[in-house]
């Protein structure tokens, strides 16, 4: 077979992880980053972002000599715009008659062939921590894996148990008892504008703070900007000019992606900048996100939320923190806007783990009450004399009546996503496989959802479960 000299300056093609492959060029790394050990690799800045990374010799490929094949299977608007920078890029070489190139001595060879091809379609369900580890940014690549205590990242954060303990609380008051917020004169990022992340925009906004928007579906912000919010083009450019960007998405892919991806959030970050991610996910995603904001000299706050929709919008969430105690406190008036207490709890992770935690048991109690339900009817019982039994009793609860007469009335309008408290479920079963703790209740109720899933229930309420059990 024949051999392929790759060499620094050359363009390439790199494959990260499971992104598509994208145009770049082989650079000197910074003199200060090791090269990741037992790995043949270059250090790859990519076109038409600030992406850069170690990339093995086998995700590699000519740029030339393959440019025609990644151009038909790529047809997006940013992967366009990186090919054009690399033209772009060619022309001015051209005309100052450059080699792109350097001496063979620096030459790692690379087998041409059936041998050196790689899959450039990634695998979907390739969880992200298995994609390629150094696709980190540079300055997390000099660690042996990704996660690790955020208090070996920082010591000015000054988190620890014995200050803070994992159960130290600050509750800040709600929007619903004082009316007002004296907001803070940062300027506010928001980035996601889904069931959740539109109401707490709406109440940020009615409290007088300054906010920029991002989503992914752009026809989204409207809306808000309307009421006074600004227009952010990428969660890179909210980032860079907002004080604290916070950030709301469905699940860990998407909040890595958002951070990540290109035009991603670690792009924006600059020593002092602030990112507050309230998405729920589980303490392994939220402490690698904390790591690399950290690197870039950022603050980092985890505060995902417990509520619903009508909650978001009412301004009565319950926020659960962790991270930097500092920055929490910054938030102090964006967190009275949106909800009606929030709670502190130490380092990162440990607000993660709360809120699977709380909906783990949340998701069970929806789906014993579909059982319920399901079950009074077969057995001839009235389904709406059970809920008047269940009301007049200690279960008694707003959740359990809105529940309910979702149920009674055939009406699942999403006030909480069925396919989102079962990730929840999901990744709480996988928390208490981790520290070997039985989770036979929320697996139950977990298998139930599945099946709700199979049915088409997914992008509706969390209360269609009970269709499970009824197909």
């Amino acid at each position: 077979m024949a051999a392929v000299s790759l060499r620094l300056g050359d363009l390439v093609w790199g494959k990260l992880g499971r992104y598509p492959p994208w145009p770049g060029k082989i650079v000197n790394p910074p003199k200060d980053l090791k090269k990741p050990r037992g790995k043949k690799c270059f250090f790859v800045k990519f076109f038409g972002t600030e992406d850069h990374a170690w990339i093995k010799v086998e995700q590699l490929k000519p740029y030339h000599a393959h440019k025609e094949e990644m151009i038909k299977i790529n047809k997006g608007k940013r992967f366009q715009q990186a090919v054009d920078a690399v033209e772009e890029f060619l022309r001015r070489a051209k005309g100052k008659d450059q080699d792109l190139s350097i001496p063979e001595s620096s030459t790692v060879k690379m087998m041409a062939g059936p041998m050196a091809t790689f899959k450039w379609q990634p695998n979907v369900s390739e969880p992200v921590k298995d994609a390629d580890p150094h696709f980190h940014h540079f300055l997390l690549s000099q660690t042996e894996k990704p996660a690790v205590c955020y208090q070996a990242i920082t010591k000015k954060l000054k988190i620890c148990e014995e200050e803070t303990g994992s159960t130290s609380i600050q509750a800040a008051d709600s929007t619903a008892v004082n009316g007002s917020v004296t907001p803070t004169d940062k300027k506010i990022g928001f980035l996601g504008l889904g069931l959740m992340g539109s109401g707490i925009v709406s109440n940020l906004l009615k409290m007088g703070h300054t906010v920029t928007v991002w989503n992914r579906t752009a026809e989204k912000c409207d809306l808000f900007i309307q009421e006074g919010a600004r227009l952010g083009r990428t969660p890179a450019e909210v980032v860079s000019t907002c004080d604290i960007t916070f950030a709301c998405v469905s699940d860990p892919k998407a909040a890595k992606d958002l951070v990540l991806g290109p035009s991603g959030v670690l792009q924006g970050i600059r020593p002092g900048k602030c990112y507050v991610d309230m998405s729920t996910v589980d303490a392994d995603t939220v402490t690698e996100l904390a790591q690399v904001i950290v690197s870039r000299g950022g603050r980092f706050l985890e505060a995902p939320v417990s509520g619903n929709q009508q909650l978001s919008n009412d301004g009565m969430l319950v926020i659960l923190a962790a991270g930097d105690r500092g920055l929490y406190e910054d938030c102090s008036s964006c967190f009275q806007a949106m909800g009606k207490t929030s709670f502190f709890l130490g380092e990162v992770g440990n607000a993660a783990k709360m809120m699977l935690i709380v909906n783990m048991v949340q998701g069970s109690f929806m789906a014993t009450i579909a059982e319920g339900l399901t079950l009074a009817q077969v057995t001839g019982q009235s389904q709406q004399t059970l809920l008047d039994i269940l009301n007049q009793g200690q279960l008694a609860s707003i959740f359990l009546d809105q529940k309910c007469q979702n149920i009674l009335q055939g009406n699942f309008k999403p006030d909480f996503y069925l396919k989102y408290i079962q990730k929840d479920l999901r990744l709480a079963i996988a928390l208490g496989d981790a520290v070997n703790h039985p989770t036979p209740m929320a697996a139950a109720a977990n298998e139930v959802y599945k099946r709700a899933k199979a049915l088409d229930q997914s992008d509706n309420d969390m209360s269609a479960v009970y269709r499970a059990y009824i197909h």
